[in-house]
């Protein structure tokens, strides 16, 4: 068995295993790889894998491996590390810098302090998608918007807001989100509403700058940050009036 060499980073408790493919091919990862590496008793343990790849449209790609072997369309706190680990790596420096992901070219900074030190990764997420077909879900018409949609889980009714970030995105606004059952999560995450499964991002407004949330990550599970759900949930709280359009999201 061919030996890899990897890095283990982690943005706000979200952890990933991460290997530099920039100048060589790696066939053998793929998502059983992920599967086997991101187990967390008996592999290296992460959320997901990242794998750094040479683009022809911008300075590199990412691919990312979810724990349970699926492919994700974007995930934000991993192209913030998969940046900080090319950095780190001598690959580049502070600076703006294009990433190829599977949703597109994002525009990612690389920032630093008065000692030069990174300081921090920020990335242009993009602007939302937010009628229903392009979620997907079928829980309202697909040319609407999805916002406060009722949505029937083990005979319990929630209101939902449902967009796409990168990745199909349910915002579900609770009064307590310490109080939530997470055995709700893979019941929302795998509604039939959702033909390509979705993040469930259980929210509770503590004001109208701050929002607390708790992830269910597609793919992943009961996660410790989303960085698309943190979005996510910023997005759904401007659009049922509940935030400004500036929140911290913790």
């Amino acid at each position: 068995m061919k030996e890899h060499v990897f890095a283990k980073y982690q943005g706000a408790g979200n952890d990933f295993i991460i290997v530099n493919a920039l100048h060589s091919s790696l066939p053998e990862i793929n998502g059983q790889t992920a599967l086997a590496w991101c187990d967390r008793h008996f592999g290296i343990g992460a959320d997901g894998l990242i794998v750094l790849l040479p683009s022809s449209r911008a300075q590199c790609r990412m691919q990312l491996f979810n724990s349970d072997g699926s492919e994700a369309s974007m995930c934000g706190n991993g192209l913030r590390c998969m940046v900080m680990f090319a950095r780190d790596e001598g690959l580049i420096g502070a600076g703006e810098y294009a990433v190829e992901t599977p949703v597109g070219v994002l525009q990612v900074r690389l920032q630093t302090g008065p000692d030069g030190q990174p300081s921090g990764v920020t990335v242009q997420m993009g602007q939302p998608r937010l009628l229903a077909r392009d979620v997907p879900t079928t829980l309202v018409p697909g040319d609407q918007r999805v916002v406060q949609a009722p949505l029937v889980v083990n005979g319990q009714e929630w209101a939902v807001i449902a967009m796409n970030m990168g990745n199909p995105q349910c915002v579900v606004f609770v009064p307590n989100v310490d109080e939530i059952d997470l055995c709700l999560g893979p019941a929302i995450e795998r509604h039939p509403v959702f033909p390509q499964r979705a993040n469930v991002m259980f929210t509770q407004v503590l004001r109208r700058q701050r929002l607390q949330v708790i992830p269910w990550e597609r793919g992943a599970g009961a996660t410790l940050a989303c960085g698309t759900g943190a979005c996510a949930a910023a997005v759904a709280g401007v659009l049922t009036g509940q935030t400004e359009r500036q929140v911290q999201v913790m």
